[in-house]
């Protein structure tokens, strides 16, 4: 009972870890978007996005191994599985994929708001991942375990750049109640959705990766230009 029980747990928790790196690089793209488009002249942002969107690829992918040496498919999740999907559905009022990214890129207040968003996201996900490292079944697990200390090392850097833009351009941290949405989106997963999970003991798995037919090159990074000496 107790073998099939952690099983079953470290399914679940690796199915909604692939679905939400998966998410959180392609939700990326958007904010690279905006990011070169807004402020071209910031390219230690715009390469600290990058990385940011190569580290959440990097997790997908190992994930991905993980499943393929389990020999199954991860359970098929959508977005009501996803922190920044819920995050962005109830602070801007639209999916990631409805964001209109025009709109952040013309709005100093839009791109503040989702600056916020993606920071407090990546702190819970920090928080989360020092809980599951010390997790009796995640340390069962090798391999998952490693995978999460990766997770661990990569995180801080995928906060820090917003909470530095933020403070450099006089924009305010998040407030209590971005913070009581943070709280609260990783309640509904922890004692609602979670245990409905579990016992849905027939949820379909996928039937293809999340990333089938995706281009993704590895990035090149940016380097700040020398100033040069007037003439």
């Amino acid at each position: 009972m107790k073998q099939w029980f952690a099983h079953r747990y470290l399914d679940l928790l690796g199915s909604i870890y692939i679905y939400n790196e998966h998410r959180g690089y392609t939700a990326l793209d958007r904010v690279l978007e905006a990011v070169r488009a807004k402020h071209p002249e910031a390219v230690e942002l715009i390469a600290a996005v990058e990385k940011h969107r190569a580290d959440e690829r990097k997790h997908y992918t190992m994930f991905k191994r993980w499943f393929e040496l389990r020999g199954t498919m991860p359970i098929a999740l959508d977005r009501m599985f996803g922190h920044i999907d819920r995050f962005i559905e109830i602070t801007f009022g639209c999916t990631i994929d409805s964001l209109d990214t025009d709109a952040i890129i013309a709005s100093d207040d839009l791109f503040e708001r989702l600056c916020r968003v993606i920071s407090l996201t990546e702190k819970r996900g920090l928080k989360q991942v020092e809980i599951l490292l010390k997790h009796p079944i995640v340390r069962q697990d090798k391999a998952l375990h490693r995978i999460f200390e990766v997770v661990h090392v990569d995180e801080p850097d995928h906060f820090l750049p917003y909470d530095k833009w933020l403070a450099e351009n006089a924009r305010r941290k998040p407030n209590a109640w971005e913070r009581w949405i943070d709280r609260l989106i990783h309640s509904e997963l922890l004692f609602i959705k979670l245990p409905l999970l579990f016992l849905w003991f027939g949820a379909p798995r996928r039937k293809e990766w999340a990333d089938a037919g995706e281009s993704n090159p590895r990035p090149r990074p940016i380097r700040p230009q020398l100033a040069t000496a007037p003439e």
